[in-house]
């Protein structure tokens, strides 16, 4: 594909800034206020063009508020209004992503008349929408839903949008849109010098290296550089992870935002195709999913009002990770600590989580429960005679857990962080209204062998830094158990972790089927075993807490079977 001709460069550079923000769902005041004042802040430091991240103004996925007749009329209220405090600003050019009516649209809606709506890019300038572009490719896969909400800008009879700016024609583009080859050729065919890219693409492990290596290719092919304006911040299950950043012509990323924070990233583009701007470091695997997991339980709370955490502490890793996970998240003065030993509680699991409560500085209480364990007990006995102790009463343990918690909970307005991982999700070796009860489950979409990786990173961290490690070494080196039967291990009904886990991320985030997987080497009883258990506990997982997507595909908006179900292959 040819580059753009020198005859078609623009005359002189021009100065951009990628406003890398962390907009609130449904908060149209307070993000236009960060709107504007980054704005203002880049202009100040030289920005002629400001581009905000996709759906700025109302945060994303906005989800069925877009809906709302109402929802849709302040959007577009509030596109006026910051065009309008922006209006003393003459030469300031705003890129900003906002949903919009779509222009004849016809109604749409079940219950009620809804207007067809856009996903826009719009540029507004001396007080004024100058131009909107809307996002041709609406992606419906993995936590997508969009052709539930908008039509594309193909469906509505809707054009490229290459718009002028101090000289320069920038092709405008929407997140998805940029994948694809048709929409940058459209842009490139009405005289594009550059594109600018309005994002929010939900994290999960090694997407930013996918992101840049297609972007930059894209650039490449077209020989026009291209700047990425990425949102950051939590939001319910989905995190963003920032790092937006531009690549010249030749497709090398010149300029990158840091990741998991707030941020203004100042560039210049060159009428030669170059990029100039400052390049901050990529995070390694472990560090990427640590952010996302403490920016994810840090805006959950803080953007619903939560005054902090509990969380029940086991003196096992699952509740140990979440804890450490928390205190980088909110600090020790927001995180409390509850121990609940039964009968069946070894003594290290006492000392451990005491230990590690010390080493972070987060209050801690102990509650033993045998005497609620053995009232339950002696008011089911006339029930349950004849009847072997079995599974029953390791759940009652679980659920007068899970009791005490939300009771604390209700009391101080704190909320429950459940410590259940996917391995445990997957198979259900987890109890509904037991250590599943809370608000939210900081840890759902990560494997076991995952949780005890990050475990040592952290530690390692902790240690680099000349620090004392959060997690007792024993906690992370004992036997995994829930401690609710004597001698009791996860192996006593699982596979080794690294099996188990080997097999979830085969079968239930490739897809594979049973005979794939056996043919790969897994012992068929094995496979068995775990795809059944995965299937046969669908029920609890639609029960259970919200939690932050780490891999390419989650427990929650991405995975979506039936309950009643008789396939499984």
């Amino acid at each position: 594909m040819n580059a753009v001709s020198s005859a078609a460069r623009p005359a002189q550079a021009l100065n951009v800034a990628l406003l890398q923000i962390n907009p609130v769902v449904g908060d149209l005041a307070g993000n236009a206020r960060l709107i504007v004042d980054a704005a203002r802040q880049a202009y100040a430091q030289g920005a002629r063009l400001a581009v905000t991240p996709e759906m700025a103004l109302c945060g994303y996925p906005p989800e069925d508020l877009l809906l709302r007749p109402a929802f849709v009329a302040a959007c577009d209220q509030t596109v006026a209004d910051i065009a309008a405090r922006l209006a003393d600003l003459p030469d300031l050019h705003l890129v900003l992503g906002h949903p919009q009516t779509a222009p004849g649209a016809g109604l749409r809606g079940r219950s009620h008349a809804v207007p067809g709506l856009l996903n826009a890019a719009s540029l507004i300038a001396g007080g004024q929408v100058r131009a909107s572009y809307a996002k041709r490719e609406l992606p419906n896969y993995q936590v997508f839903d969009e052709r539930r909400y908008f039509i594309g800008g193909r469906e509505a009879g809707l054009g490229p949008v290459v718009v002028d700016v101090l000289g320069w024609r920038l092709g405008l583009l929407v997140c998805e849109d940029a994948w694809f080859d048709e929409p940058a050729l459209a842009a490139l065919g009405q005289g594009a010098q550059a594109l600018v890219v309005l994002n929010a693409s939900p994290f999960h492990t090694g997407k930013w290296g996918e992101r840049e290596a297609l972007m930059g290719e894209r650039a490449r092919q077209l020989g026009v550089p291209l700047v990425y304006a990425h949102m950051v911040g939590g939001q319910d299950e989905v995190v963003f992870d920032g790092a937006s950043f531009a690549v010249d012509a030749q497709g090398a990323v010149q300029a990158r935002a840091p990741s998991f924070e707030t941020a203004t990233l100042p560039l210049t583009l060159q009428p030669d195709g170059s990029v100039q701007g400052a390049l901050a470091d990529v995070p390694s695997a472990d560090a990427e999913i640590w952010q996302a997991l403490v920016i994810g339980v840090r805006d959950y709370l803080g953007k619903n009002g939560f005054p902090g955490a509990i969380i029940g502490l086991s003196g096992g890793i699952d509740s140990a990770l979440v804890l450490a996970i928390a205190v980088d998240a909110l600090g020790p003065d927001k995180v409390r600590t509850v121990m609940m030993p039964s009968p069946y509680t070894a003594d290290i699991s006492w000392i451990d989580a005491r230990d590690m409560a010390d080493r972070l500085g987060v209050r801690h209480d102990e509650i033993a429960i045998a005497p609620e364990f053995e009232a339950f007990k002696a008011s089911l006995a006339p029930l349950f005679v004849g009847r072997a102790e079995d599974t029953t009463e390791e759940n009652i343990q679980a659920r007068i857990r899970g009791t005490l918690l939300m009771a604390l909970s209700n009391k101080t307005g704190a909320i429950v962080l459940t410590t259940g991982n996917k391995s445990e999700m997957a198979t259900g070796y987890c109890t509904l209204y037991g250590d599943m009860a809370g608000g939210f489950a900081v840890i759902k979409d990560l494997a076991k062998t995952v949780v005890y990786r990050l475990a040592r990173w952290r530690n390692a961290q902790a240690a680099a830094a000349g620090q004392v490690e959060p997690i007792p070494e024993r906690i992370i080196t004992r036997p995994p158990s829930a401690e609710l039967r004597p001698d009791q291990t996860d192996q006593d009904s699982l596979p080794e972790y690294d099996v188990l886990d080997a097999i979830l991320e085969r079968y239930m985030e490739q897809d594979q089927s049973i005979e794939e997987i056996v043919a790969a080497g897994f012992e068929r009883a094995d496979v068995d075993r775990v795809t059944s258990l995965i299937k046969i506990n669908e029920y609890k997982r639609r029960q259970a807490p919200v939690g932050i997507r780490i891999t390419y595909r989650a427990f929650g908006r991405d995975w979506r079977y039936p309950i009643t179900s008789r396939f499984r292959a």
